[in-house]
């Protein structure tokens, strides 16, 4: 519904020393229309030109502290509300790649009415600036 807000590629960057990157961040928005508990969120894929990186690389901050997508599961007393901005940190040596690449990230959601996971998802093609 809300997907094309989900990526702010504005907000790609290298996190880590200048020379040498550990990983990236970038900004980004429920592609749900209503807020839900973290423990909701089943999973988040980044890819880049079309590769997954590993699950245990990625991190969520809604701004309340940095979490595992593990750590999520059990984050009982936390909501990410619509229209909230998060940030996802990416362990990858080196950060992110030089040139232009196609960012993807899906949000999988367990909403309580539907029989199935919702899955939201964006691309964008970015480079770090």
């Amino acid at each position: 519904m809300f997907d094309k807000y989900i990526i702010d590629a504005a907000t790609l960057r290298n996190t880590g020393p200048a020379d040498a990157p550990t990983g990236f961040s970038f900004e980004t928005k429920l592609g749900y229309y209503r807020g839900i508990g973290l423990s909701m969120v089943e999973d988040l894929v980044v890819s880049i030109d079309g590769e997954a990186l590993p699950r245990e690389a990625i991190r969520f901050d809604d701004g309340n502290g940095s979490l595992t997508l593990d750590e999520m599961e059990t984050a009982y007393d936390r909501r990410w509300l619509f229209g909230a901005v998060a940030t996802i940190t990416v362990a990858l040596a080196g950060g992110f790649p030089a040139g232009e690449h196609k960012l993807a990230f899906q949000q999988r959601l367990r909403v309580s009415y539907l029989p199935f996971p919702a899955f939201n998802n964006d691309e964008k093609t970015v480079k770090v600036a």
